[in-house]
């Protein structure tokens, strides 16, 4: 079981509290782009083993977005943030670094 921690209102809990929201920090295509780059966003999505960034919503809590680093294989959690950072805080990252010294890093 996932312990997440909401960092919008500051509540730790296990996950049937939370829903998740799929991969965190895509490019989202509206109305008037390519054809393929709409494509690509809906149907061609990374699926890791290992560090993952994903989006997740306190649904029964604040009810609010964030976005949460784990890796996919342990289910270690190596932290939350809040949705409208457009990258991960560098205390997650070097958090994931020093657990994983060959992870390649955030794309």
């Amino acid at each position: 079981m996932l312990m997440l921690r909401c960092p919008n209102c500051g509540v730790s809990a296990e996950e049937t509290e939370f829903a998740p929201g799929g991969e965190a920090h895509l490019t989202r295509h509206a109305t008037g782009s390519q054809d393929q780059d709409f494509s690509d966003y809906l149907f061609a999505r990374k699926n890791p083993r290992g560090v993952h960034f994903e989006r997740w919503r306190h649904a029964f809590g604040c009810g609010k977005w964030f976005h949460a680093v784990r890796c996919t294989a342990t289910l270690e959690v190596f932290g939350t943030y809040t949705a409208q950072a457009s990258t991960p805080p560098d205390d997650i990252i070097a958090a994931v670094k020093a657990k994983r010294p060959d992870w390649e890093g955030y794309k």
